[in-house]
Formats: C-alpha cells, structure tokens, sequence
C-alpha cells in the first residue's frame, strides 16, 4: 500500500491522487487541504494554482513555490480543526500544521485555511497565520512518538 502524504491513512490511489490529478473533486474543505498538502510532496504546483479561487491568485508565484516545495521534506499534515466545509456547505475554515524540513531545520507552518464552495467545487482562498503558543520544552527520548506527527520513533525519524 502506498500510504497517502496528507496522513489519512489511506492509499494514494483512492485519497489525494484523483482530487490532484482532477479525476474527482474534493467532497469537503479538509479533503481539499489534504490534496494541496500532498500535491506539495509530490509536486503538484499547477494543482496547488487551479485549487486557489481565481479572486485569489494574483500575485501566485510557481516557480517559488516548486522551489520551496521541491526543497522541503513534508514531515506531515496534522488537521487540529475543521469548521464547516462539508459537502452541503458553501464556505468552511480547516486549521492545521504542515511539518517540514529544510536547510534552516525542522518548521511548521500553522495556518487557518479559508475555502468556498462554487458549483460542486471548492477552492482555497486565503490563510491566516496562527501565532505559536509559548513553548515548553521536553526533553523528548528516543524510542518517544516523533513530535512530527509521523507516527514513527523519534530515533527512527527527526533524531537521527
């Protein structure tokens, strides 16, 4: 099985594949955000610019973008909320954390994503920031769950 980037745990044939390479459209906001998440893994960027609504692509910058993207390890996708953005709705807000690495270290990007929905398709149409919370550092051990969201060991993942 070949697990799908945006952490849902399913296969990348029947998740995020058919959304990025437009066989179907995303049924929800979180599915939405899941497909841009991944298409940054694979690559996707023409995906990531099609998936924003026109009113809000001014100023997209591909060639930045694949750069940033294509430079990057995706460490995975954490969804911490979700607010509308079901099938039947026509706006809906997904709160989550994109973990990366890149050559200044481990970041993540905390963003309240903002969606619509026009004619059976939704669209992202801008973010917000989330300012980090104050940090309390702990120790984390080896054999601890990776602070990632991987799923794996710290030693197996960010710690070796």
């Amino acid at each position: 099985m070949n697990n799908c980037p945006c952490g849902s745990g399913n296969d990348y044939a029947a998740c995020c594949e058919p959304i990025i390479t437009n066989q179907k459209p995303a049924a929800t906001a979180e599915q939405l955000m899941r497909a841009r998440y991944t298409a940054h893994e694979k690559l996707a960027i023409d995906f990531l610019f099609e998936s924003t609504h026109p009113d809000h692509r001014k100023g997209y910058d591909h060639e930045g973008t694949r750069t940033w993207a294509k430079n990057s390890e995706w460490l995975g996708l954490e969804i911490v909320e979700t607010t509308d953005g079901g099938p039947q709705d026509t706006t809906g807000d997904v709160t989550f954390i994109a973990r990366f690495r890149e050559k200044k270290g481990l970041r993540s990007h905390h963003e309240r994503g903002q969606f619509i929905q026009q004619k059976g398709r939704w669209f992202f149409t801008q973010g917000e920031m989330i300012k980090g919370q104050p940090v309390s550092v702990n120790k984390i051990g080896r054999n601890d769950p990776c602070h990632c969201g991987s799923g794996l060991k710290y030693k197996k993942c960010c710690g070796n």
